[in-house]
């Protein structure tokens, strides 16, 4: 992790634009109904976020986005803007893009460092696209990790952020 830090930060202070993706639930829906609270985000299918792996990757992810952005953000002289939205990134040509992998079923390979490389080959297929739209649209209220992360390690202060989801990318 700590050369995923290093290579993101040095592109951020060379202001080369980074799109960073982390395979973990980065925001759920926090529903009308008590029943309907850990049900499958519309787009995850049979894959809800809060059963097994879902759980399991959004526990651990909770600590090592914190970790990464943290770190980024230490070792860089000023801190970059972060994105949620590809419009709004391409449009600015610099800073970083956060996104969710969302790599399941058939699309598991034999090893994380495997399914990073299916994450991002489908990421950099939706990237090209003019119409890039998240695999797993907001639904209902949004309870944002990724905005929290966002908050605690100083990327921003607009507490709005924690109602905002990110794109997701199903590979």
């Amino acid at each position: 992790m700590s050369e995923v830090a290093a290579a993101v930060a040095a592109d951020l202070e060379d202001r080369v634009p980074v799109a960073l993706g982390f395979e973990c639930p980065l925001f759920v829906p926090i529903r009308t109904q008590p029943e309907a609270l850990t049900s499958a985000r519309d787009g995850e299918g049979n894959r809800a976020w809060s059963a097994g792996a879902g759980c399991c990757a959004l526990a651990t992810g909770l600590v090592q986005v914190a970790w990464i952005l943290r770190e980024v953000r230490r070792q860089v002289s000023d801190t970059p803007a972060v994105f949620l939205d590809w419009a709004s990134f391409r449009a600015s040509g610099a800073g970083l893009f956060v996104w969710e992998a969302f790599v399941s079923g058939g699309a598991k390979r034999d090893g994380h460092a495997e399914d990073a490389e299916v994450a991002v080959e489908a990421f950099l297929r939706l990237a090209s696209e003019t119409n890039f739209e998240s695999a797993i649209p907001a639904q209902d209220e949004t309870y944002s990790l990724i905005g929290a992360a966002l908050l605690r390690t100083g990327w921003a202060s607009d507490r709005g952020l924690l109602s905002r989801p990110c794109i997701v990318v199903r590979a």
